[in-house]
Parts: C-alpha cells; sequence; structure tokens
C-alpha cells in the first residue's frame, strides 16, 4: 500500500509548533496587558483630552482679557502660547504618572538631549533668545516703525527666532533676533519723517512762503497732525533761499503721502505768484582785441 502524506516534514511540523506557541505567547501577552492597563491607558488618553481643552481655554482666556486691558499684542500672544505649554506639559505629567512611568529619568533624558541639541544650533538658540529679550524688553511693538541693519519698515511680527517687517509696497522683510538685540534701533512709531526742501527766488518774502506751505500741508488729510510740519529757512544757495520742510508722515502711506505734499507745496507757491529759481549761468565772451 502507499502512505499518502502533505510533505511536511517532523522538522518542518516542530518548527511550525514553535512558531504558533510563540504567536499564541504574544497574543496572551497583549491581552493581559490591555486586561490589567486598559483603564490606566484610557485615563491617560483622557486626561491628555481633557489637558488639551483645559490649555486652549486658559490661552484663550488670557488673550482675551490682555486684549482687554490693552496689552502689547506681541507680549500678549507670548503670555497665552507659554500659558499653554505649561498647562499641557502639567497634563502630560499626569498622564503619564497615571500609566506607572516615572518622569524624572524623562526629564534627565531631556535635559541632556536640549544641551546637545542647543550645542548644535547656537544660532537658532541665540534667535529664540533675542526673541524673548525683546517680548520683555519691548523696544518695539507691532506697528511701529523701526530702523535697524540698514533697513526701515513697520513691525508687522515679533516672533521668538526673528522679526517680519513690512513696507508700503507689502514686501517682508525678516531679520534674525540676535542681528536686532544689541544694535542701534531707531523707533518713530506710526510715522517716518520726511525731509524736503525748494527754493525760492531772493526777492520773495520767506515768510510768506513758509506760511504758505505750512497751509498746504495742513490741508492734506494723512500726515500726522500731533506733530506740525516743522518750515524755516535752511540755507542760502546761489540763486535761492532754500526752505526746508520737515513732515511725519504715515510709514504704510509714506511714499503716497509724499508724491502729495511735493505736488501741493508746488501748487500752492505757483498759484501764489512765488517765484522759484533755477539755477543760471552768465557766460561771457572774450575776445581779442
Amino acid at each position: 500500500m502507499l502512505a499518502i502524506t502533505d510533505g511536511r516534514t517532523p522538522l518542518m511540523e516542530e518548527n511550525l509548533g514553535k512558531e504558533l506557541e510563540q504567536a499564541a505567547a504574544i497574543y496572551q501577552m497583549v491581552i493581559e496587558f490591555f486586561v490589567n492597563y486598559s483603564f490606566q491607558i484610557l485615563g491617560a488618553i483622557l486626561i491628555l483630552l481633557l489637558g488639551l481643552v483645559v490649555a486652549r481655554k486658559v490661552s484663550n482666556l488670557l488673550l482675551a482679557l490682555c486684549d482687554k486691558k490693552g496689552m502689547d499684542v506681541t507680549l500678549s500672544r507670548f503670555a497665552a502660547t507659554f500659558v499653554k505649554i505649561v498647562t499641557m506639559t502639567m497634563f502630560a505629567i499626569i498622564a503619564l504618572g497615571k500609566l506607572g512611568i516615572s518622569v524624572t529619568p524623562f526629564i534627565a533624558t531631556v535635559g541632556a538631549l536640549s544641551l546637545g541639541a542647543g550645542l548644535a544650533v547656537q544660532g537658532l538658540v541665540s534667535n529664540y533668545g533675542a526673541g524673548l529679550n525683546i517680548i520683555l524688553t519691548r523696544p518695539y511693538v507691532v506697528g511701529d516703525t523701526i530702523s535697524v541693519q540698514g533697513v526701515t519698515g513697520e513691525v508687522k511680527e515679533v516672533r521668538l527666532a526673528f522679526t517680519i517687517l513690512t513696507n508700503e509696497d507689502q514686501i517682508e522683510i525678516s531679520i534674525p533676533n540676535k542681528h536686532i538685540v544689541g544694535e542701534i534701533i531707531q523707533n518713530s512709531f506710526n510715522n517716518t519723517l520726511a525731509e524736503l526742501s525748494i527754493g525760492i527766488a531772493y526777492s520773495e518774502d520767506p515768510d510768506n512762503a513758509i506760511e504758505l506751505i505750512q497751509k498746504a500741508i495742513s490741508e492734506i488729510d494723512g500726515p500726522d497732525k500731533e506733530k506740525p510740519p516743522q518750515v524755516g529757512i535752511s540755507d542760502f544757495g546761489d540763486s535761492s533761499v532754500n526752505i526746508a520742510i520737515r513732515v511725519w508722515l504715515p510709514t504704510s502711506q509714506y511714499h503716497t503721502l509724499l508724491h502729495k505734499v511735493n505736488r501741493e507745496v508746488y501748487r500752492s507757491l505757483n498759484d501764489n505768484g512765488v517765484n522759484i529759481p533755477f539755477p543760471q549761468r552768465e557766460v561771457r565772451m572774450l575776445t581779442d582785441k
């Protein structure tokens, strides 16, 4: 008689039996883990979810309170974000304790990793440190016009790593905060100073020209009304008495208003018959007798 077999050898059957035993052991281990720790895991997840909700609520309440008190936008956002992170960290520590995980070795490991990462990214850390300094000392706030590192613009946003400036053309300039702290900063707040000059003939009355210029600028909608324009004689040229004009213009409309001021000043002097001279040269032809 012929014996019918499935092609498996005793060695193969033995290996298959071991694999089934290992799978059963793993399955039993997983079942025991979830039976013993399911409530702890569920509790930890609920604590984390509760922490997320509480952190968001506390952050929003603090931000609303700061806005109500009229605090600086940058400082308000930083405080709200800081409180949110601290609240989430507290709930995470509670959740880890619920799972029976000690946070002391974890904190030590994070500290060691932070030290190594800090050495590797010193530039980034310097920017964050400088950003924190800017937020706390507030040499400028959102909406101010500053000049630093050879660039000028209106502060659009202050972040921990960098400050974003913008101008009338909506061009954004990002400056790393480490290049701001310790440098000379010119802060003209919401405005930028425009310094102009126009010449009148020596035969004209300078007081009359100054009065006409001041009146023309005062009728323009846009220049800062709290800082009246300064108009006066700056120097005496070869063919004209030069009148200097200093006027504060909103940074967001600087060039638009600058062009308008120039136009209105010229129109006012021209309409009132004030002579605006141009350079002249007298040339004499010398001939031999």
